[in-house]
């Protein structure tokens, strides 16, 4: 697949409209808590004007310790699972929400490539966690995602499309 930037930022913009007009519509606010995508899905949003009255709070946490201290992943979930994994990630949604005044929040981890991959976490796994306020915990979203792609460019820009995704009321 050839990397074309343009009809990517299209396709991005276009769905990061899409899914602030209809969080606007239904009175919630956004956080983001982001690990291999590296604020790809804050700049999404927040590259649409008007968008703060929908966002509320990004979260750039690419290290371990940077989910501790932001969005207080306990070490135990780190290390019993590492930080590509669904405990990790439901961990990052709830402190997203914790640690703003949204009232949904997804996480992104996951590992882009082109290293870093294991045979049990291979290049373009991520990882991703939707939560709501007020919903119980057990409840929240998980998903594994094995992207197909091969090129950190293009699992970023998919896993910034799903979790935009995610954000629809």
């Amino acid at each position: 697949m050839e990397f074309d930037a343009e009809a990517r930022l299209a396709e991005r913009d276009q769905l990061a409209t899409t899914v602030l007009t209809a969080n606007r519509a239904a009175g919630r606010r956004i956080a983001v808590a982001e690990s291999c995508t590296g604020g790809m899905v804050s700049a999404a949003l927040t590259d649409i004007a008007g968008s703060s009255d929908v966002f509320s709070a990004g979260f750039i946490t690419y290290s371990a310790d940077a989910k501790q201290r932001q969005l207080d992943v306990s070490s135990e979930i780190l290390e019993t699972f590492g930080e590509v994994a669904l405990a990790t990630a439901w961990a990052m949604a709830a402190g997203a929400l914790a640690n703003s005044d949204a009232d949904v929040a997804v996480a992104i981890t996951g590992i882009a490539g082109p290293g870093g991959g294991s045979e049990r976490k291979p290049v373009g796994l991520v990882v991703f966690a939707r939560a709501l306020r007020g919903q119980d915990p057990d409840d929240y979203f998980t998903q594994r995602v094995q992207f197909e792609a091969t090129d950190r460019a293009t699992i970023r820009h998919h896993a910034t499309l799903f979790a935009l995704d995610l954000l629809q009321p």
